[in-house]
């Protein structure tokens, strides 16, 4: 019995800790989506700025590498929502790659989502849909 109340506690161990890190991410991605003031919930200039922070973060934390995984994994749709996710995470990927301290990625990500665009052709730009496409919804 005491050999599976030890395996018990490691595998919760493990648990506690590998959920950290996204429950960290989601939690700093959140709490500025929810004060940030931007339109669009989902498929605008809201939806912009929560996969670019979320992206920074995790690409300044783990490497770009992390967030091209995740990408592959959340994103690997084809429909314009999934392309227009996957062009923002690329974005954010970079500012996390390039930033120097964690203190620069919200307001370098609250930068490149001001100069954004509808359908934005420019590959360092961030995009979203057209205004008709938006959900109020700030939720997914």
């Amino acid at each position: 019995m005491q050999k599976r109340t030890r395996l018990l506690i490691r595998v919760i161990v493990v648990f506690l800790l590998v959920s950290a890190y996204p429950a960290f991410v989601l939690g700093y991605t959140w709490s500025h989506v929810a004060r940030s003031n931007l339109s669009g919930g989902r498929h605008g200039p809201l939806d912009a700025y929560r996969h670019t922070l979320a992206s920074a973060v995790v690409g300044f934390t783990l490497g770009p590498r992390a967030v091209e995984w995740a990408t592959w994994a959340m994103e690997s749709g084809g429909k314009d929502a999934n392309l227009m996710d996957r062009h923002n995470n690329q974005i954010g990927a970079g500012i996390g790659a390039r930033a120097r301290s964690f203190s620069e990625l919200e307001p370098a990500v609250r930068a490149q989502v001001l100069r954004g665009a509808v359908n934005a052709p420019d590959p360092s730009q961030a995009t979203w849909l057209p205004p008709e496409r938006w959900r109020a919804n700030w939720l997914w």
